[in-house]
């Protein structure tokens, strides 16, 4: 495997993971259980994970309207992008 394709399977990886892990946040706050950290959400799509991160926020509809979360997903998938597109055109 090249160096592209592990980043990529990886980048496929944490984006499933991130959006399963919304997922079961959204669930276990409808049955009042103990939920998994902001700090974790938000780690797990500064990790690469921040397309699932958003997909997951509007899907389950989860951290909407936590400024945190409103603003600073976008913010890190803009981030991600740039950083990418800087490193594959040059």
């Amino acid at each position: 495997m090249t160096t592209v394709e592990l980043i990529l399977l990886y980048l496929l990886i944490i984006n499933i993971l991130t959006f399963a892990v919304y997922g079961l946040d959204k669930l276990k706050a409808r049955y009042h259980r103990r939920r998994i950290s902001e700090f974790t959400l938000l780690m797990l799509a500064i990790l690469g994970g921040s397309m699932g991160a958003w997909a997951g926020m509007y899907l389950f509809r989860h951290k909407t309207q936590h400024k945190k979360f409103k603003y600073g997903i976008p913010a890190i998938v803009l981030l991600q992008l740039s950083v990418f597109y800087i490193f594959e055109c040059h």
